[in-house]
């Protein structure tokens, strides 16, 4: 192994320069890009920036680059969380790895993001002290991964990360920790991996300690992407699989507490497992089907305690250039809350077409339907549990905004998705809100009107959503939301907790970058 000399580390560091500032507009390949012309190597114009500079400069070889262009495509090189997570959150050029000529069997990557975001006119009962002013904050989240074992059988991953927040301590700011967790471990396991099981043509993989997980549409079980922290888990996960064509999966875990300046830790008394089949044989007919258990007993107070059975099924197509698509799921709980029983339900449907002309244009149909509690303190509770999901991808972007939970929820809505190139996506959305129970809490703002006078009208909001992808190793991505208050907030009672100016429209803003090395 070679050692990391002053003059690579200088050429590692100018190299990230040279990619960040945008020195180079092409694109990079999806493979090695080096020819022989003459007797002479020569790039073809499609040439990883990046690479290309330390090729040019000596720090890697023509085979060194080969190597490194190569395993992103087929030739990808799994890493110890290939079948938790998706890809395109653990894929790119490893910069570092290359530049270091670390061996295929040993995994190494960083990554950073940082983004500036900032709303006014805040709703949160937790607000009031704020006395309604603007709320920004910078978010950072940094990540490294560290593998051993290449393809396997047998691997190990360690991922930290640290997830900060600056502008966040005027009052009224909002800070939990779904914004800061610091200096923290995210994955930390082994896993074990055996093809064609027993002459079967089935492939088996066993993981064993931390983890994050994405599962289906990811609405209950998810490794959020936009949320500056994310969710993970201790225990146990297994799948077996038949290519694309199937796979079913089944876990047991305790999940992990997240604390924002101490170490997380997971709870005895917070237990999480479950089954999930993915059935991909039909294109026009993929089937998810699953079952998922939560027994959270923490704390002394019984009322808050927490046994839910939630079992669902998810219909879908995906979208192809001059067809239509969908996705139906269909998903309901059992059990209890505290000493009161629990049932609940929630139903998404998606309807969608992808034009066959220029820019690809896809129209989207939504519409959902989260229950919520039709009669506070009464013998039954009806309001829907996420669970570990995510949603910014369907009800706008999470970090210090993020109002809207699938919790006590009616929205129908549509949105506009084009790709002008490969790099760009852009996107608007617009949605109508409403509480599915006049009574019960608006997500987690706090506000609730025991009442029902006023009303279940949220409002509408317009997002407009510009994404660059450069590389796997560089995107931005840029967002701006206006929401027109409905009539709820108009009506809601003193006590609701409203911080001053709620009553007014919001806008939200933000723009990030994401760095991967």
């Amino acid at each position: 192994m070679a050692r990391l000399t002053s003059k690579t580390f200088s050429y590692v560091l100018f190299g990230a320069v040279l990619f960040l500032t945008g020195t180079s507009s092409v694109n990079a390949a999806e493979y090695g890009e080096l020819v022989q012309n003459d007797g002479k190597w020569e790039f073809k114009n499609t040439e990883d920036p990046v690479l290309k500079f330390m090729h040019d400069k000596h720090v890697i070889t023509h085979d060194g680059y080969f190597k490194a262009m190569d395993q992103t495509g087929a030739n990808w090189i799994e890493p110890a969380d290939a079948v938790l997570n998706r890809r395109r959150e653990i894929d790119w050029i490893r910069y570092e790895k290359t530049a270091l000529h670390l061996p295929d069997w040993i995994d190494l990557g960083l990554e950073n993001r940082t983004r500036f975001e900032s709303y006014d006119h805040p709703w949160r009962a937790s607000q009031t002290v704020g006395n309604g002013a603007t709320d920004a904050q910078i978010a950072l989240r940094s990540r490294l991964r560290f593998g051993l074992g290449g393809n396997g059988p047998l691997r190990f991953l360690f991922e930290g990360q640290d997830s900060r927040a600056f502008l966040d301590r005027e009052p009224g700011d909002f800070r939990d920790t779904t914004t800061v967790n610091e200096f923290d471990i995210l994955q930390l396991f082994g896993s074990l991996t055996l093809n064609n099981v027993f002459g079967t043509g089935l492939r088996t993989d066993f993981h064993f300690g931390r983890m994050t997980m994405d599962f289906g549409s990811r609405r209950l079980i998810a490794r959020n992407a936009f949320r500056n922290t994310v969710n993970s888990f201790d225990g146990f996960h297994w799948q077996v699989s038949q290519g694309q064509t199937w796979r079913l999966r089944a876990f047991v875990v305790e999940p992990v507490i997240r604390d924002d300046v101490r170490l997380d830790q997971q709870h005895s008394a917070l237990f999480f497992w479950g089954t999930y089949l993915e059935n991909r044989l039909l294109p026009w007919f993929q089937v998810d089907a699953y079952y998922l258990g939560l027994n959270d007993r923490r704390g002394s107070n019984i009322a808050a305690h927490r046994t839910y059975s939630t079992f669902g099924g998810r219909l879908y197509k995906d979208p192809k250039p001059g067809e239509p698509d969908y996705e139906i799921e269909t998903t309901w709980q059992t059990g209890t809350r505290g000493v009161t029983d629990h049932f609940a339900y929630l139903h998404h449907v998606d309807l969608g077409y992808t034009f066959n002309i220029s820019w690809r244009p896809r129209l989207l149909f939504h519409f959902d339907y989260a229950s919520g509690d039709r009669q506070p303190g009464d013998s039954q509770d009806e309001g829907f549990d996420t669970l570990f999901g995510a949603r910014r991808w369907e009800y706008g972007p999470t970090g210090i905004w993020g109002p809207f939970f699938r919790t006590n929820l009616i929205s129908p809505g549509w949105r506009v998705v084009v790709t002008p190139t490969k790099d760009w996506i852009l996107q608007v959305k617009h949605r109508v809100w409403y509480l599915a129970q006049s009574r019960d809490f608006f997500g987690n703002s706090g506000l609730r009107d025991v009442t029902g006078q006023a009303g279940t009208s949220l409002g509408h909001d317009v997002e407009l959503q510009a994404q660059w992808a450069i590389s796997a190793n560089l995107d931005f991505d840029v967002g701006y939301i206006h929401w027109f208050k409905g009539s709820y907030f108009d009506r809601l009672p003193s006590s609701a907790g409203l911080p001053a100016g709620g009553t007014k429209d919001s806008d939200y803003f933000y723009v990030s970058m994401r760095v991967r090395i």
